[in-house]
């Protein structure tokens, strides 16, 4: 697995467009959707500088990437041309490697017992 990388200063009048486009069932998500090895975007928007935001897209290779860039040229440039009035910068961070998934938890102090709370699906778990 790979996860391409960018970061995207987006004009503030264009923020809301930019979520839409990038966000679930957007423009995006769209052009990719059917292309072999496309796992699909997260978009992050910064929790301090509201205008910036990355994207990460995974693909399961590299090469199905590039094949599929290839394949989507001219929809790929249109889109992007679309979108370039709503963008202050655009900036490719890298292909990085997945290299492993997990979630880390944190110790417990001696003397807290842990509880597991359920929440949306999600279990997690508190000291306590």
């Amino acid at each position: 697995m790979i996860e391409s990388v960018w970061e995207y200063i987006v004009k503030k009048e264009a923020r809301g467009q930019f979520e839409l486009a990038y966000g679930p069932g957007g423009a995006w998500s769209r052009l990719f959707a059917g292309r072999p090895g496309f796992c699909g975007t997260t978009v992050l928007r910064d929790t301090r500088d509201m205008g910036r935001y990355l994207t990460i897209d995974l693909w399961e290779t590299e090469e199905q990437r590039e094949q599929a860039l290839a394949a989507c040229e001219k929809e790929y440039a249109a889109m992007a041309d679309s979108m370039a009035s709503w963008i202050e910068s655009k900036t490719e961070l890298g292909i990085y490697s997945v290299l492993a998934k997990g979630t880390v938890r944190p110790h417990l102090r001696a003397g807290k017992k842990s509880r597991d709370v359920h929440r949306g699906g999600r279990r997690t778990t508190r000291g306590r």
